[in-house]
């Protein structure tokens, strides 16, 4: 049957529409965008791929030739976990923990560059999937020894943080940050930032808040790196939610202490899904010495498109047209540069991670940078579709790391989501 459709008459001008009238129009245009929110997440959830298992932190004994290793040091504001292999789950803890995780990843020639290989039963296949090696939760001076460790072997004593979004498991975000340490080749020193996402398309507003809940910590971790006498430089990847939160933290930094620790050199905002007056406001709080920042954008980014149609916001900030104005203008202004990847298409359906999907965007950043070189040093043909001139390229270990946020639906919520789906969409199109 066709969709119901609610209408009223126009209210004549000056006059007062009544209450209930109001509330009926809103309560249509609320189902109007939840009735896009579900369709454009149906195809994605119900045509998406089996998931993995639970428990992947295991560690496993097993080796197999040419795998490699990538160390990640995680700080978290998870609730730590008893159940062996999840560590820390989507709850909010009172006090941040840390842990030393060291992840295998299968020879190059068994995998696909931008793509975390998810074992498809415990324990994984080290030859072919993921796999962890070594895991233990350490206290904050183990942390911070790991790190200068590390530093040893580090070029410029550089240390990489990653922020990831929405919708992360625990285990997600560590072996999405494993993948693109590994794909793009960087020596910096690995550190992630986990907070508490539960790992489900339907819980925005709790992640939102958790996102927030955690921004005190997260400048503690940006201010201990920094302040550290063995790092040379700090650089920050941030991706979609996870944006706001480090947005949020580099400004409490900017108002407590007067400024962002002169250390904390770049900062890297992909699809970031915040609210574009909201961000300019949180820059402005930083004050007129910055670190670089580097901007990854796609007009064609689904997931952008929908967080600002069903919230209801203004642009978001990972969806602009850089070249439109007043906004070019202002991104030259404050010397942010631009990548947009409008042009690039991603694999996957919401385009939301075409950083991870595209080999060539991988493989440009990744070979250029991994030899120091700007992406504006490369061909004309990749710096038209690349980079739009506000500001400057992203030079050295810190633009190379852009190879992949993680996917937005899992098997859980693919199952619960379906379900709702079909009583949701009976509702709004009628039985």
């Amino acid at each position: 049957m066709p969709a119901r459709k609610v209408t009223s008459p126009p209210a004549a001008a000056g006059t007062r529409v009544p209450r209930r009238r109001r509330d009926q129009v809103q309560g249509t245009d609320l189902k109007r965008a939840a009735g896009r929110l579900i369709i454009l997440l149906a195809g994605a959830i119900l045509g998406g791929c089996a998931g993995h298992p639970h428990g992947v932190l295991m560690p496993v004994v097993a080796d197999a030739p040419g795998t490699s290793r990538v160390n990640v040091l995680v700080a978290t504001t998870r609730q730590a976990d008893a159940q062996p292999g999840i560590m820390f789950n989507g709850k909010r803890a009172e006090m941040m923990a840390f842990a030393d995780i060291d992840v295998s990843i299968p020879p190059d020639a068994s995998r696909k560059v931008g793509e975390v290989q998810w074992p498809k039963a415990l324990p994984g296949d080290p030859a072919t999937e993921f796999v962890a090696k070594h895991t233990a939760i350490i206290d904050r001076p183990a942390a911070m020894k790991l790190v200068q460790d590390q530093l040893r072997h580090a070029p410029k004593r550089q240390v990489l943080v990653f922020v990831h979004g929405f919708n992360n498991r625990f285990e997600d975000a560590v072996y999405r940050f494993a993948q693109i340490v590994h794909d793009s080749g960087t020596q910096a020193v690995p550190v992630l930032f986990t907070w508490p996402s539960q790992g489900s398309v339907l819980a925005y507003g709790y992640d939102k808040e958790s996102s927030t809940y955690s921004r005190n910590q997260l400048e503690s971790v940006l201010r201990g790196l920094a302040n550290d006498p063995n790092v040379g430089e700090v650089s920050v990847l941030a991706h979609s939610m996870g944006n706001w939160l480090l947005l949020e933290s580099l400004r409490q930094m900017a108002i407590r202490d007067g400024r962002i620790h002169p250390k904390i050199k770049n900062v890297l905002l992909a699809a970031p899904d915040v609210d574009v007056d909201i961000a300019r406001e949180q820059i402005a709080d930083m004050g007129p010495v910055r670190p670089n920042f580097a901007l990854f954008v796609s007009r064609k980014d689904k997931a952008l498109a929908l967080s600002k149609d069903v919230w209801g916001s203004s642009a978001r900030l990972g969806a602009i047209d850089p070249m439109a104005e007043p906004m070019h203008s202002t991104l030259v202004r404050d010397r942010i540069a631009v990548y947009d990847m409008s042009l690039i298409g991603g694999e996957g359906g919401l385009n939301h991670d075409t950083f991870a999907t595209s080999p060539e965007i991988v493989g440009l950043i990744g070979s250029r940078l991994a030899k120091g070189q700007s992406i504006s040093d490369e061909s004309q043909r990749f710096s038209d579709r690349l980079f739009t001139g506000a500001g400057g390229a992203v030079g050295g270990a810190t633009g190379l790391i852009l190879s992949g946020p993680t996917s937005l639906f899992d098997s859980d919520a693919r199952e619960m989501y379906s379900t709702r789906f079909r009583q949701y969409s009976n509702d709004l199109i009628g039985r």
